[in-house]
């Protein structure tokens, strides 16, 4: 077993299934956008393979669509959240130039206001948690921001939890048949040794006459 498989098992992540994780991950998005009273409620997770933001939890306007939908990480607001490490507000987004309307209407939901937050863990940047469309006599401010740093910490950890998941995961599918003899070889010792051998033996003439 690997390091990176050992950290996860020590961290419990192999007990728990990728739902389990989405799951804690839907209820960051829907507390986040009920508290803020928004539209909608977002987490992207940030690719570092194909250098893409993946929308892995969506609550409100979109979430029956977007979610595992992809977009070039320097994209839109979230992308700039990412690529700053700093978390920010915006309450008109048509003046933004930071702003793609583009990818939104993609979506088929364009945002008036957002707050977003880089979604650290470990000094790595994993994602972005964003907050989108208030009502208008409740704009977003520096409180918002301060409140939406909190949800950001907790969305970090589950997304970390998630990560770990799969890797554990694909660390342990990746080991395959080599890795499965060699483990049984190492139960055998000496006194066993010629009775794991005629085992071997048998189990390859019962794949030969297949």
């Amino acid at each position: 077993m690997s390091e990176e498989t050992g950290r996860a098992a020590a961290a419990g992540v192999l007990g728990g299934d990728e739902q389990t994780f989405r799951a804690l991950l839907q209820s960051i998005v829907d507390v986040a956008r009920a508290i803020f009273g928004a539209q909608a409620s977002s987490i992207f997770l940030y690719d570092e393979e194909t250098d893409e933001l993946v929308f892995e939890a969506v609550s409100g306007q979109g979430g029956d669509t977007l979610v595992g939908t992809r977009f070039p990480s320097s994209t839109g607001i979230a992308g700039f959240a990412l690529v700053t490490r700093q978390p920010l507000v915006v309450d008109d987004l048509s003046n933004d130039p930071r702003f793609s309307r583009e990818r939104a209407e993609s979506t088929g939901y364009v945002p008036n206001g957002i707050v977003a937050s880089p979604l650290l863990h470990d000094e790595r940047v994993l994602g972005v948690l964003s907050v989108l469309d208030r009502a208008e006599d409740r704009p977003f401010g520096v409180a918002e921001l301060e409140l939406l740093s909190r949800f950001s910490a907790q969305a970090a950890i589950g997304l970390d939890l998630l990560l770990r998941a799969r890797r554990a995961r694909s660390a342990l599918a990746g080991e395959g048949s080599a890795a499965l003899v060699a483990r049984v070889a190492a139960l055998l010792d000496e006194e066993d040794a010629d009775e794991g051998v005629r085992l071997l033996e048998a189990l390859e003439r019962v794949l030969r006459a297949r």
